[in-house]
């Protein structure tokens, strides 16, 4: 049996990793792939950007299923694509995936579905953006409307901060059109948690929780990332917390699928603010998140492929989801610079017997070589989060490259 994976983050490693340990599955197919994937058991990278060629790969290679990491391709509507070719895919279809997609969309959907959420305003116009700042309270937040590879919310604390924000965000383009209308929200005072849903079309599991690590630097301060680290599960989450989560959050999303009729069949990550043990909708996201799918899937005990085929054939009831008595902690290693600007083509030592899953990186000349600004993600699992941290951070010491970066205090706060 042959799966792909389309992708080229830690995220994608983390899942043909996770396929791997299926003796059914003989070839993963990592669309593009990366170093690690280069390297993994049962992998082979293909070199594809374009979805119809994506098509005529999966036709060619006779595969069973295909697995979307990439928000970008969900978004593009590659799930429509394979499904009218009756291909095997996992992941919401173009008009589901605007739940990413547009942040407009998404909270529109939430206040019409009776999603707790924080208030706001949408905006295509600078200068009314610039007039509504003026009579509102700071911080606040700011938001570009689509996709911004995680980088495209700023909590602005003052109004020359939020004025420079919608400057860069709407007149200089800095996300190439996704920052072109943005949403101006209500700062949530509390604590973020990322919540996995598992949704067939019919019904949804909670797959896992955990709490990532967005910020640069250390205290959460600075830029906005893709995410320097997670923890799993998240270390906050109590038995009453979760009933409110999927009362007030999970269960009226999926009223609001079902009303929208939404083709939605693959992993729904929800973003909470938690503000007084209260959960607020954030935001969706429609693909499984990086770095919380490198903390989280080892610890599933239950076949990973298992789950992905239940849900493609809508019988995610019939399956029993199992997770490891552990905790786990994921550490980013990033190169110097990130999330601005940063080398590339540095040589990478691997001294360790940590997971380590690969992102910014690339095998050229039997040499591994970092290639992006967040290079590595380093996984342990302990009895408590505590040693799994120490188990995590001394692995760290035994991974050299030229001006690498990581924050201390991943799981600490």
């Amino acid at each position: 049996m042959k799966v792909a994976v389309i992708g080229n983050g830690g995220r994608e490693q983390a899942i043909a990793w996770k396929l791997s340990h299926n003796s059914n599955i003989e070839k993963i197919y990592c669309i593009p792939g990366n170093g690690g994937t280069a390297l993994e058991n049962k992998c082979e990278n293909i070199n594809l950007n374009n979805i119809n060629d994506m098509v005529e790969f999966a036709k060619k290679e006779n595969i069973e299923l295909t697995i979307v990491g990439l928000e970008k391709y969900l978004v593009e509507g590659i799930v429509d694509v394979f499904q009218k070719n009756n291909l095997k895919i996992i992941g919401p279809d173009k008009k589901a995936s605007l739940l990413e997609g547009s942040k407009v969309y998404a909270k529109n959907f939430a206040i019409k579905y009776g999603i707790q959420t924080a208030k706001y305003n949408s905006f295509d116009n600078f200068e009314e953006a610039l007039k509504y700042i003026k009579n509102i309270e700071f911080p606040a937040v700011i938001k570009a409307d689509g996709l911004a590879a995680g980088k495209g919310v700023v909590i602005a604390k003052d109004l020359q901060d939020a004025e420079n924000t919608l400057n860069d965000f709407m007149n200089n383009d800095i996300f190439s059109g996704a920052g072109k209308k943005v949403i101006i929200e209500e700062f949530l005072e509390g604590y973020e948690m990322s919540v996995f849903v598992l949704i067939d079309g019919e019904n949804y599991k909670i797959f896992q929780t955990a709490k990532d690590h967005k910020k640069i630097l250390e205290g959460e301060k600075g830029l906005n990332t893709g995410g320097m680290g997670a923890v799993s599960p998240h270390p906050m989450l109590n038995d009453e917390l979760m009933k409110k989560i999927k009362e007030k959050i999970v269960e009226p999303t999926m009223l609001g699928i079902k009303r929208e009729q939404l083709n939605y069949n693959g992993i729904l990550f929800i973003g909470l603010m938690i503000q007084n043990n209260e959960p607020y909708l954030l935001e969706y996201n429609v693909r499984f998140g990086d770095p919380e799918t490198q903390a989280i899937l080892p610890l599933l005990e239950t076949d990973l492929f298992e789950i992905f085929y239940a849900l493609s054939e809508r019988k995610l009831d019939e399956i029993e989801i199992k997770w490891k008595d552990k905790k786990s902690c994921c550490v980013v290693l990033a190169a110097k610079g990130y999330p601005v600007k940063y080398e590339k083509g540095n040589e990478i030592k691997l001294d360790t017997n940590a997971l380590v899953f690969h992102a910014g990186t690339k095998l050229e000349n039997g040499k591994l070589l970092t290639n992006g600004g967040r290079v590595l993600s380093i996984v342990e699992t302990g009895k408590t989060l505590e040693e799994a941290r120490n188990k995590a951070y001394n692995e760290i010491e035994k991974i050299k490259f030229k001006d690498k970066y990581y924050r201390k205090d991943i799981g600490k706060i």
